[in-house]
């Protein structure tokens, strides 16, 4: 798996999330305090941006700001209905200042 860099930590205000389109991938990257989190961007229930959506950051969770679906940052599992099926989630981290993530 080869790390790619999406942006600089300092470019993402904490509690926010940003979409990335990396090669086939559609990313959604989410700043809590100095964590990142990166999971699929596409809401599992229809088509719509996750990155779009609300950040809860006590729960480490983002909604669908469509159906208001929400999915955990950390394992990509719905925590609400109407999606049941999980997101991909992806190893990101930051190094020097730079989130990087390790896409299959």
């Amino acid at each position: 798996m080869a790390r790619t860099i999406l942006c600089r930590l300092e470019e993402i205000p904490a509690g926010t999330a940003r979409r990335f389109d990396v090669d086939s991938h559609r990313l959604s990257l989410v700043r809590i305090d100095d964590d990142v989190y990166v999971i699929n961007d596409e809401c599992s229930h229809e088509d719509y941006s996750l990155s779009e959506g609300e950040v809860f950051t006590e729960e480490r969770e983002i909604e669908c700001w469509k159906h208001g679906s929400t999915f955990s940052l950390e394992t990509g599992e719905p925590q609400s209905l109407p999606a049941t099926q999980p997101v991909a989630v992806y190893t990101a981290g930051v190094d020097n200042g730079e989130v990087w993530v390790e896409l299959r």
